[in-house]
């Protein structure tokens, strides 16, 4: 009975020593090992050994970037302006030793040395340029945070500035002039937009009229080149033919019918021409008397001996 207790409590402690001398630690972790309380080793992600009741394993380290988000900090400003500043901290874990044996709490050191970087960065700008140059703020604020924070075991990666916010009465005044701003500008762009409009009208117009007058010309040279045609190709078919007399007398009868449609056609006017040519048509029939149109035509009166 005695040896079984004896091998139970061997085995025991043996399980014991075994747990105590594995250590498995995960990835992008980092644990330091102390051996009768001095730095020994840090042990790197995997299996490790180490001495039981002799080692020491401290807590795990994170070697992955962190994001840390500070406290709006209030910071005055060249010209006499207090401007609270919310920044955000990049950074990683490169020295895992240095980190826990050269700091004592890196994060509140890094945020005390970002307060202070900030006020001497934003202490020599005025507002106006405090709100415009973030890209600058933020490089001066990464190059001296991470010259400190060498030697602690931490590289910076990156600092940015989320929010800058001025007194509420500058706040008022920026908007106000924001407004202003935006105002001008889309009286800016009215105008300019009633002006090219206008261009634009006047210069279709301007084609209009081109276009029309254009057409006007093409039409009338055609109308002019059709009268041409016409006249030359009567002017041809009457050459040719030699007309008498009677044709033309028959002509002047056809266009009557026509002067009579017109309107305010009251008085006729008829050439001697046509009385010509009507007496010539009746002696062509062997009719003596003048005909019809020619009645009321007085003969001219002779002279008396």
């Amino acid at each position: 009975m005695e040896v079984l207790i004896v091998a139970v409590v061997a085995a025991l402690l043996a399980a014991l020593v075994v747990v105590r001398s594995v250590r498995i630690v995960p990835q992008a972790r980092a644990r330091n090992v102390e051996r009768l309380g001095r730095y020994h080793k840090t042990l790197e992600p995997g299996l490790s050994f180490v001495i039981p009741f002799v080692d020491r394993v401290r807590g795990a380290i994170d070697l992955r970037e962190q994001v840390v988000s500070f406290q709006p900090q209030p910071v005055i400003t060249e010209d006499n302006l207090v401007v609270n500043i919310d920044t955000v901290l990049y950074f990683h874990v490169t020295d895992a030793r240095a980190a826990a044996y050269e700091i004592n709490n890196f994060i509140q050191a890094a945020e005390q040395l970002t307060v202070t970087t900030l006020r001497n960065v934003i202490g020599g700008m005025d507002l106006e340029e405090t709100l415009t140059s973030r890209e600058k703020i933020n490089s001066e604020l990464r190059g001296v945070l991470d010259e400190a924070t060498g030697k602690w075991g931490i590289r910076v990666n990156r600092v940015e500035i989320k929010a800058i916010d001025p007194p509420a009465p500058i706040k008022q005044a920026m908007e106000k002039q924001m407004r202003a701003d935006r105002d001008k500008r889309a009286a800016i762009l009215t105008a300019e937009g009633v002006r090219q409009s206008q261009i634009l009208t006047a210069e279709g117009e301007k084609q209009s009229a081109i276009l029309r007058a254009e057409g006007e010309r093409q039409s009338a040279i055609l109308k002019a080149e059709g009268q041409a045609r016409a006249i030359e190709t009567v002017f041809q078919a009457v050459h040719e033919n030699d007309p008498d007399p009677k044709l033309l007398a028959y002509q002047y009868l056809q266009t009557l019918p026509q002067l009579a449609q017109s309107e305010g056609s009251t008085m006729w006017v008829i050439p001697s021409e046509l009385t010509s040519a009507l007496r010539s048509i009746s002696k062509a029939f062997g009719d003596e008397e003048p005909p019809e149109a020619t009645r009321g035509i007085s003969p001219p009166p002779r002279e008396r001996p």
